[in-house]
């Protein structure tokens, strides 16, 4: 297990250039099973679970070829599939949560696929009906192995049909659409997420040949072909990187620049932080954060309390609410955080409330920020990283406080932030990886 000790009270001043989407990484990286044509794709995040998956995929027989800083290169025309059945794989893929994107490719393809339970963050229950009920619509048969907890499928005759999806899930939409690319016939999506990552997939696979209308709605309309061919795709920066640093910025009084950030792509995340009183000034694609000494939370039209909360996209993203609740514990004002879609995501408020934060956890969806207007500085402690993003919610918490603090079981920042330590380093943090 590693660690980060972090000096407190530190005012970072610089440039920061976000790195490339994992969450879209994590969906891209599957799409490479659906030709045997060669893929490049650029602007790979060099991250845990992104890496977790390529070494997946060259367990798979994909060639694996890196021709950038952060581009690959890879062709999967000799998949062994009798690699499924192998220990190896079962504990690879059970380590991580993306691996059930493989899914998809693989009943498109091959017509069958094996996934074990997957891993990833604990941060509550994350069920995978619309994956398989997507599958079962398009003719597909599971059968569930529950001493070896594999997931067999057997796809041999895919039909394009209609179907209404329980949940608009982003990983659910972007697997039954990998599937539904070759299957015979047209498959019509109704309540499909719409995220820029979905997107970004459905434009990658039409440049492979693909037939995919409604790109950006939750409508989308799938003509199947019969194969795909190769292509080129660069990935967008990540707006859940992006978002952090703007809190960042804002909780340690620091002037920062995030490049490159596609602004058009990031929907209402700006103008959330702006609701926070956070200033930030857009300079052709980058967003300049000046150093504040203080920032005042909105409030309704009515007078109301502020509240944000997760919705699917264009709403609110989930994972920047962890993000959003530490930068309000300096901000003055009051915030309701109401987290919706994860019932265990907000427990790490705890460590929040130890470092002297005002917050009351109305219960396992719900937290109330008291904002402490910088009339009391939160105070260094040890503390355990439970998922990705309150890793580093408590990260930023611990540059702004009072003193050092060890955050234990970074593995899990590691999952989603490239090199964090290094790069805030760059420009003026003092942090130091045990």
């Amino acid at each position: 297990m590693a660690s980060f000790r972090i000096a407190g009270d530190r005012r970072l001043k610089g440039e920061l250039i976000p790195q490339g989407a994992k969450n879209e990484a994590l969906q891209i990286l599957c799409a490479v099973l659906l030709t045997s044509e060669p893929v490049t794709i650029h602007n790979i995040p060099n991250i845990r679970d992104v890496n977790k998956l390529i070494e997946l995929l060259g367990t798979l027989g994909v060639k694996v070829e890196k021709v950038g800083d952060a581009s690959y290169r890879f062709q999967a025309d000799d998949v062994a599939l009798d690699i499924l059945d192998t220990e190896e794989y079962r504990q690879q893929a059970a380590a991580l949560r993306g691996s059930v994107m493989l899914l998809g490719p693989m009943l498109a393809r091959f017509k069958q696929g094996r996934i074990p339970r997957p891993g990833g963050d604990k941060i509550g229950r994350r069920r995978l009906d619309t994956h398989f009920l997507g599958f079962e619509k398009l003719g597909a048969k599971f059968n569930y192995d529950e001493v070896s907890g594999i997931y067999n499928v057997d796809a041999s005759h895919l039909q394009g049909t209609y179907m209404l999806l329980d949940e608009a899930s982003v990983t659910g939409t972007a697997n039954v659409l990998m599937a539904a690319v070759l299957a015979e016939g047209t498959t019509t999506i109704y309540n499909a997420a719409c995220e820029p990552y979905l997107q970004q997939l459905s434009k990658m696979l039409n440049r492979m040949g693909a037939k995919i209308g409604g790109i950006g709605s939750n409508l989308l309309t799938i003509e199947g072909v019969e194969r795909l061919g190769g292509t080129e795709h660069t990935m967008l920066p990540d707006m859940i990187e992006i978002g952090s640093f703007i809190g960042l910025a804002a909780m340690t009084q620091s002037e920062i620049t995030i490049k490159n950030c596609q602004i058009p792509e990031l929907g209402i995340i700006p103008d959330v932080f702006k609701r926070l009183g956070i200033q930030m000034e857009f300079r052709g694609d980058d967003i300049h954060v000046p150093a504040q000494e203080r920032y005042v939370i909105d409030s309704f039209l009515d007078g109301g309390m502020m509240t944000v909360s997760d919705a699917p996209w264009p709403g609110f993203t989930p994972d920047l609410l962890s993000i959003v609740l530490v930068t309000a514990v300096q901000a003055q004002g009051t915030l309701l955080v109401h987290q919706k879609m994860f019932e265990s995501r907000l427990f790490f408020v705890d460590k929040l409330i130890d470092m002297g934060a005002q917050i009351i956890l109305c219960d396992p969806h719900r937290a109330t920020v008291v904002g402490l207007n910088r009339q009391q500085q939160l105070r260094g402690i040890r503390m355990t990283s439970p998922d990705i993003r309150a890793g580093v919610a408590l990260l930023i918490a611990a540059l702004s406080a009072k003193g050092d603090s060890i955050i234990d079981h970074i593995e899990q920042i590691d999952r989603g932030y490239q090199n964090i330590d290094l790069r805030l380093n760059a420009i003026g943090a003092e942090i130091e990886r045990l």
